[in-house]
């Protein structure tokens, strides 16, 4: 019984270690063509770099890097492995929201619920806008269209 325990305590342990290998910790480096994509179309900004896995089978590769766009906004930019700009996200104040969504939001939240506010532009170069609030201690994005339409709410993690 104590070789069974023993044998049960090494397998759960080395499965532990071993999820810990999956995310890299520390300083991320991207390959070559996302650097320079990213050095080409953001020339001075000093990124910091990190990656995350996307797609049905978490086998998918983006990395983002993380900027400060001005001296008061902060952006992000995610490519995919091969250098392909799949996402850009600049934060904004609130009054740059279309009139709809701040109307929407003056309606369903309170001021102190608001936590961040982007304009999103993807891949396909369609717009949106998120707004990040807290509510009964949960995080969501309320995502706008490009008019300040209300499209949808996403809890997250």
């Amino acid at each position: 019984m104590k070789n069974l325990i023993f044998a049960f305590t090494l397998f759960c342990s080395s499965f532990g270690m071993a999820q810990n290998g999956i995310m890299p910790t520390g300083v991320i480096t991207p390959p070559e063509k996302v650097r320079f994509t990213f050095e080409k179309e953001y020339p001075g900004k000093v990124p910091v770099w990190s990656i995350e896995y996307v797609g049905d089978d978490n086998d998918e590769i983006r990395y983002e890097a993380k900027f400060n766009a001005t001296s008061t906004a902060k952006a992000l930019a995610v490519y995919d492995n091969l250098g392909v700009l799949k996402a850009y996200e600049l934060q904004i104040p609130l009054s740059q929201l279309p009139p709809k969504a701040q109307a929407y939001l003056k309606n369903n939240y309170s001021a102190q619920a608001i936590r961040e506010i982007a304009v999103v532009v993807d891949y396909k170069n369609k717009t949106t806008y998120e707004v990040g609030i807290e509510k009964e201690n949960k995080f969501y994005d309320v995502v706008f269209d490009k008019n300040g339409g209300f499209d949808v709410i996403i809890q997250k993690d």
